[in-house]
C-alpha cells in the first residue's frame, strides 16, 4: 500500500509539483555532479535533491509517512529518468507550448502565490535567488510540452470500435451517462492547500446528510478556505464535464461523489434525483458549396486573394458557381462535384468557415474570406434542422471510453519509452534493479 501511494505522488506532473511545492525549492543551485545519463541529457544531483524535497513536501502536507531515504531517492530518480525520456521525445517531435498557454500556466502559479502580474511574480522569485523565475517558467513549459506529447501519442494508440460504442450505449452505465438527466448539488472548496483537504472531508460528510448547500458554504468557509455550493437543477450528463459525468453516472439517489481534486480546488457532487433523457439534439445543417484558392509556390497570398475576388465578381454577374468551382477550386474533393460539401454541421469546418456559413442566407454567396487553408467563397443552397441525437450519443460514448483507456495506455507507453531509453546510473546505490537483485 505504501508503494502504491508513493507511486501516485510521483506520478504527479511537474506543474502539479510547482503548484504545491514551496517556491524556494526552485532556487537550488546546480551541482556539478551527474547522477544519471538519459539518452543525450543528464540528471544532476541538484535535480534529484529538488525532486525529493518536493515529494517530502507533498507527503507531509498529506500527512503521509515519508519512506526510507534510499527508497525515496531511487523512486525520485526513476521518475526523473521517465520525465527526461519524455523530454527527449518532445525534442524529437519538436513540440513547444504556445506563448499564450505558457503565460496562462505561469500566471496560475503566480495567483496561487498571491501575485497578480507576471512582472511582479518574476521580481518576487528572483529576489529569492537569481534566475528562479526563468527556472520555474522553463519547467512549466516542459510540463506543458510533455502533456501535449502524451495527448498526441497516447490518444493515437487508443482504438475504439463501432461495436465498443454500441455495447457501451446498450449497457446500464451507458444509458445513464448518455441518456439521463440528473438533479445535482455541487460544492467547490478552494483556498489554502494545507487546510483544503481536511475541510473538504468535513464538507462531504455534511453534504451526505444535508442538502442546504448555501448553509454548508457559510458554515465551512474561513479566511483561508472558500466553500461555494450550488443547486445545479436537472442537467443532461452530456452537458457536464466528462470527468464529473463519469463519477455521477455510478451514483445512487442521495449519494455523493468522492472528493474530486482539480486545479481550481476540490469538488464534490450529490445526486438528488435522476430521470430519463428526453431531450433531442436537434441542430441546424447547411447544404453548402465553396471555392478554395490556396497560396502556393506559384500563387502568392496576394494573387490568391485577387483570384478569389475575381471569381466572386464573376458569380455576382451571373456565371455558374458549380462551373467555376470545378474549374478553379483547389479543393479536389469538392471541385469535381461543383464545389459541393453536402450537408455541413457547425463544428465540422474551421471557425472562419463556420461563422461565414451560419451568416450567409440561403441562396446567397458569401464575400471572400480567409482561413488557414487559403481564400474561400461559399454558397448556402439550403438549410434544415437535423436530429443528431444518435451521433452525439456515439461521440460522448467514444469520449468516455477513450478516457477509460487513457491511463492504462499512458502507463504502457511510459514503460516502453523507459525501456527504450539509454540510461546510465552513475551511483550504484540509486539503481533499483541492481539493488533489487
Amino acid at each position: 500500500m505504501k508503494t502504491l501511494q508513493l507511486k501516485r505522488v510521483f506520478k504527479a506532473t511537474a506543474l502539479a509539483l510547482c503548484l504545491s511545492a514551496s517556491l524556494p525549492t526552485f532556487a537550488a543551485q546546480p551541482k556539478d555532479e551527474v547522477v544519471a545519463v538519459v539518452d543525450n541529457s543528464v540528471i544532476l544531483r541538484s535535480d534529484l535533491d529538488q525532486s525529493i524535497a518536493e515529494v517530502k513536501h507533498q507527503l507531509t502536507a498529506q500527512k503521509k509517512t515519508i519512506p526510507p531515504e534510499q527508497y525515496l531517492q531511487q523512486q525520485a530518480l526513476e521518475q526523473l529518468i521517465v520525465r527526461q525520456a519524455q523530454l527527449e521525445q518532445v525534442k524529437r517531435y519538436n513540440i513547444k507550448p504556445d506563448e499564450k498557454g505558457l503565460n496562462e500556466a505561469v500566471m496560475k502559479v503566480a495567483r496561487d502565490s498571491g501575485v497578480s502580474s507576471l512582472g511582479a511574480f518574476q521580481q518576487k522569485l528572483d529576489a529569492i535567488a537569481p534566475n528562479t523565475y526563468a527556472s520555474l517558467r522553463n519547467r512549466i513549459a516542459e510540463d506543458l510540452a510533455i502533456n501535449r506529447l502524451r495527448q498526441q501519442i497516447v490518444t493515437s494508440r487508443i482504438q475504439i470500435s463501432d461495436s465498443d460504442v454500441k455495447n457501451f450505449l446498450n449497457s446500464p452505465q451507458g444509458q445513464v451517462a448518455i441518456g439521463s438527466q440528473a438533479h445535482l448539488l455541487h460544492v467547490r472548496i478552494s483556498g489554502d492547500k494545507e487546510a483544503l483537504k481536511h475541510v473538504a472531508k468535513e464538507v462531504k460528510a455534511e453534504l451526505e446528510k444535508n442538502n442546504d448547500v448555501k448553509t454548508i458554504g457559510e458554515k465551512f468557509s474561513t479566511k483561508t478556505v472558500k466553500v461555494e455550493g450550488a443547486d445545479m437543477g436537472f442537467r443532461s450528463l452530456s452537458d457536464i464535464p466528462s470527468e464529473l459525468a463519469a463519477r455521477v453516472s455510478t451514483l445512487q439517489t442521495g449519494q455523493t461523489t468522492e472528493l474530486i481534486s482539480v486545479t481550481d480546488g476540490v469538488h464534490v457532487l450529490k445526486l438528488l434525483e435522476r430521470k430519463g433523457g428526453e431531450q433531442k439534439a436537434i441542430v441546424p445543417q447547411y447544404q453548402t458549396r465553396h471555392i478554395l484558392i490556396q497560396p502556393s509556390e506559384v500563387v502568392s497570398p496576394e494573387n490568391a486573394k485577387q483570384m478569389i475576388e475575381s471569381l466572386y465578381s464573376r458569380i455576382q454577374k451571373g456565371e455558374d458557381f458549380a462551373v467555376l468551382a470545378s474549374t478553379y477550386s483547389n479543393d479536389p474533393g469538392s471541385a469535381r462535384d461543383g464545389g459541393s460539401l453536402g450537408w455541413v454541421t457547425p463544428g465540422m469546418m474551421v471557425p472562419e468557415f463556420d461563422e461565414k456559413m451560419k451568416n450567409t442566407a440561403k441562396g446567397q454567396v458569401s464575400e471572400p474570406f480567409q482561413s488557414q487553408f487559403g481564400w474561400h467563397i461559399l454558397q448556402v443552397t439550403d438549410t434544415r434542422q437535423q436530429d443528431m441525437t444518435k451521433e452525439y450519443q456515439e461521440r460522448m460514448a467514444r469520449q468516455l471510453l477513450g478516457e477509460r483507456q487513457f491511463d492504462a495506455e499512458l502507463d504502457t507507453w511510459l514503460r516502453e519509452i523507459r525501456n527504450n531509453a539509454f540510461v546510465d546510473i552513475k551511483d550504484p546505490s540509486l539503481d533499483r534493479k541492481k539493488n533489487a537483485s
